[in-house]
C-alpha cells in the first residue's frame, strides 16, 4: 500500500483520515482541495486539474483525500487501495454542517486562504451543503461499484467512525527514519 485514495462524500472525514493514514504509514499526504482551488474560490480548469493530478499521481507513494469526477480515472489507474467512507447521510451531513459553521464563526481559512461565509455556505448554488445533498447517492454508488468489481483497486468500505478506527488500528506504524518513512 503505497498509493491510497480516501474517497467519500463532502463532510465524511476524508481529509482527516487521509492525513492520519499518511502519517501512520510514512506516506506523503496531499490535500486535493489545496491543489485544485485557487484564492477567491477559483477552481483550476479541468485540463489544469488533470495535469496537476497526473503529475502528483506519477509518484511512487501518496495518500490523497478525494478523486473529483473529472479526473478520478487517473487516480483509479494508480491507486493500490481505495478507502471509502460510506457513512450514513445524517453523519456526514452533520459533520459538514458543524465544520462549516465553525469555520464561519472562527474565520478559519480553508484551501489556499479561502474562507467559508454564510453566503457561500447557505445561500449559494455552489454551497458545499447543497453539493453534499446532490452528490451523496452518486458517490455512494461509485464506492460500492468499486468494491464489488475486480476491475478496480482493492476497496475497503467503512460505514461508521468505529469501523474507521478499527481499520486504522490495523495499519502498521512506520518508525521515523525507516525506509517507508522516507518514501
Amino acid at each position: 500500500m503505497q498509493r491510497i485514495l480516501v474517497y467519500g462524500v463532502t463532510g465524511s472525514g476524508k481529509s482527516t483520515l487521509a492525513a492520519r493514514i499518511g502519517e501512520r504509514l510514512g506516506l506523503p499526504y496531499h490535500s486535493i482541495d489545496d491543489l485544485t482551488w485557487q484564492p477567491g474560490w477559483v477552481p483550476l480548469s479541468e485540463a489544469d486539474q488533470r495535469t496537476v493530478i497526473r503529475e502528483l499521481l506519477a509518484a511512487d507513494a501518496w495518500v490523497i483525500d478525494a478523486a473529483y469526477g473529472m479526473w478520478h480515472d487517473l487516480a483509479l489507474q494508480r491507486a493500490d487501495l481505495i478507502v471509502g467512507l460510506d457513512l450514513p447521510r445524517w453523519r456526514s451531513w452533520g459533520r459538514l454542517l458543524r465544520r462549516t459553521v465553525t469555520r464561519i464563526v472562527r474565520r478559519t481559512p480553508t484551501c489556499n486562504g479561502n474562507y467559508e461565509s454564510v453566503r457561500n455556505a447557505f445561500l449559494s448554488r455552489e454551497s458545499l451543503l447543497l453539493f453534499h445533498m446532490k452528490s451523496f447517492g452518486r458517490k455512494r454508488e461509485r464506492m460500492r461499484k468499486w468494491q464489488a468489481s475486480p476491475d478496480y483497486p482493492e476497496t475497503v468500505l467503512l460505514r461508521s467512525p468505529a469501523e474507521v478506527e478499527r481499520w486504522f488500528a490495523t495499519l502498521p506504524r512506520v518508525r521515523p527514519g525507516s525506509a517507508a518513512a522516507g518514501a
